[in-house]
């Protein structure tokens, strides 16, 4: 490989954010009857690495005594991560329409918490399910081929 430039890795798409449009869980709909689309934008990893730390926490441990843990002179530390609230953050940025940080949206709901939204919004197992599957899937953290075992291990049940 002889030519090493740069500038194929410099692609203006790549600083952009897609939007993909999916239909609705069926029990959303307009006036005339017809499933409303749902507008996903697909986040990129640095943003999706951002919101999941803001759910990790770092507290040193301590033996039975309550004296702190120390090994090789420095604090032993657990790190424990909110995982449940970490997606729900995520599907909250990556949904652009409904925009569940809406103030009148969070206000009709009585949300002050936007990771509190997805569980408002869409109250339905199912629907609840397969709006994440959905988005999981458009920001590839979940298979399509996930998604249809997912679905056929759920229609079991």
């Amino acid at each position: 490989m002889a030519n090493k430039n740069l500038k194929y890795f410099m692609r203006e798409e790549s600083k952009q954010e897609q939007i993909f449009q999916v239909p609705a869980p069926p029990r959303f709909v307009d006036e005339k009857g017809e499933v409303v689309q749902m507008e996903i934008k697909k986040l990129h990893n640095d943003a999706i690495a951002r919101i999941n730390d803001l759910y990790k926490s770092r507290t040193p441990m301590k033996d039975r005594k309550g004296n702190y843990i120390v090994q090789n002179g420095e604090a032993v530390f657990m790190t424990e991560k909110n995982s449940v609230k970490a997606t729900r953050h995520i599907i909250v940025e990556a949904l652009v329409y409904p925009d569940l940080k809406d103030p009148d949206l969070m206000n009709f709901y009585g949300c002050v918490d936007i990771t509190d939204m997805p569980l408002k919004v869409f109250p339905d197992n199912e629907e609840y399910g397969y709006v994440s599957r959905k988005i999981l899937e458009i920001l590839g953290l979940m298979d399509a081929a996930e998604n249809n075992e997912q679905e056929v291990e759920d229609a079991k049940n």
